[in-house]
C-alpha cells in the first residue's frame, strides 16, 4: 500500500496527549496513533451509515403495525427453546 507524507499542526495539549499514549505503550509513534484514530473514525462512520440505512429502510417499509409482545415471545421460545 502506498503511503503519503502529511504535515499536521497540533496544540501543545494534543501533542502531550499523543506522547502520553506512546509512553504508556499503546502506540510506537505519532503516525501509528493518528492512523489508528482514522481507522476508528472510518469504522464509526461505517456503523453510522448502516444505522442510517436501516432507519431509511424502516421508514420506507410502510405503515407501522401493532406489536404483540406475547406472540413474539412465544415465537422466540418455539424457535430457540
Amino acid at each position: 500500500m502506498a503511503t503519503v507524507r502529511k504535515t499536521i499542526t497540533l496544540t501543545d495539549q494534543q501533542d502531550h496527549w499523543i506522547k502520553a499514549q506512546i509512553e504508556a505503550g499503546h502506540y510506537t509513534n505519532d503516525s501509528e496513533y493518528i492512523r489508528d484514530l482514522i481507522r476508528r473514525e472510518q469504522e464509526r462512520m461505517g456503523q453510522l451509515e448502516a444505522i442510517r440505512s436501516a432507519l431509511i429502510e424502516g421508514e420506507n417499509s410502510g405503515a407501522p403495525q401493532a406489536f404483540d409482545a406475547r406472540a413474539f415471545k412465544q415465537k422466540m421460545r418455539a424457535k430457540h427453546g
